[in-house]
């Protein structure tokens, strides 16, 4: 049996993926055209150079960069319908998605401009190919607190748009206690809630995240295995982490895929996810995670078909979907081991 092709062609939730870094260069190059944004390349080869980090810092300056060619609404409809075709091919049916709206409110785009253009894309593609797909909106930590209720305060005419709220950026330095006030307003607004903690932050910013800003998930959470009664905590609480390893091997998190904990945490009872965080970045989308951690840990049939279990337990969809779901496993496992 082909590992590779299991993990190609197996139904699976995407639930940490990063609208913005998704942005291709040859579509960044499209926009930049269209809407006359000078870029610091000449061609898409001196982009790819650039996706050279040595730490998260060094891939956000970029990163930011490219988000400055997103301007009207069929920018951030494109953006999203080239990761929505992606998706389709990559076999997922549910993708729960991050978008950043700081990064282009401060560049004077319109709150309603960006979900706008998500929205119409994520439309099409539903009445096209079934696909189940949620926005979460992010705040950008390193812009603080204070901002990020700022923008919790400006989201909320819009809310319809988005089901969940969370935080990324530069995690260091900036601890979740600083934003407790917008995950109090997003929480008594019946949005879900996440949060980027423990990938360069260690496990105090997990646990911070837990007990203060009422998380029910955990983006990242690679340093929680420093904490074992953290770990414990989370397994017993089924508490789900979502994991992106290729993005942790870019960014230095890891030295090596052959040292990453997912393997360990899944063995362990954790409901830990594989998804591909901003893959354009990264060097790969879902299906090229699912290969390369199964590659790099020997990972079984039965492993990935955990993963891919937990994805669906770990998103925020009712439970009558998320056994429909399940039962689209078993019969897809089922016709793979007979094939």
């Amino acid at each position: 049996m082909c590992i590779s092709q299991y993990c190609k062609d197996i139904p699976k939730a995407e639930l940490h993926i990063h609208i913005e870094g998704t942005l291709e260069p040859e579509l960044m190059f499209e926009l930049a055209k269209k809407n006359n944004i000078d870029l610091p390349y000449n061609t898409i080869e001196d982009v790819k150079k650039a996706y050279s980090f040595t730490n998260l810092q060094d891939f956000l300056d970029i990163y930011y960069q490219g988000s400055s060619v997103l301007i009207d609404e069929s920018d951030f409809y494109q953006l999203m319908m080239a990761y929505l075709e992606k998706a389709n091919s990559d076999t997922i049916k549910r993708a729960e998605i991050f978008f950043d709206p700081q990064t282009h409110t401060d560049r004077g785009v319109a709150f309603e401009t960006v979900v706008k253009g998500f929205d119409r894309a994520i439309k099409e593609m539903q009445a096209k190919t079934g696909i189940s797909c949620d926005l979460i909106m992010c705040f950008l930590r390193h812009l603080g607190g204070k901002e990020a209720l700022k923008t919790m305060q400006n989201a909320l005419p819009y809310k319809q748009y988005f089901f969940a709220v969370g935080m990324d950026s530069s995690e260091l330095g900036f601890l979740p206690e600083l934003f407790v006030d917008a995950y109090d307003l997003a929480r008594e607004n019946n949005l879900h809630l996440v949060a980027h903690a423990g990938e360069e932050g260690g496990p105090c910013y997990i646990e911070q995240a837990l007990d203060l800003l009422h998380i029910e998930r955990i983006d990242h959470g690679v340093r929680i295995v420093e904490d074992e009664a953290l770990l414990q905590r989370v397994i017993d609480k089924r508490t789900p982490l979502t994991m992106c390893p290729l993005s942790n091997l870019k960014l230095c998190i890891v030295d090596d895929l052959k040292d990453h904990p997912i393997k360990k945490l899944l063995d362990m009872g954790c409901c830990v996810t594989v998804n591909s965080d901003d893959p354009s970045y990264f060097g790969g989308y879902l299906t090229e995670n699912y290969i390369q951690i199964a590659q790099a840990l020997n990972l079984s049939k039965d492993d990935i078909y955990q993963l891919a279990k937990n994805s669906f337990e770990a998103s925020f969809i009712s439970d009558e979907e998320k056994n429909r779901y399940y039962n689209m496993l078993e019969s897809f496992n089922t016709a793979f081991c007979k094939a």
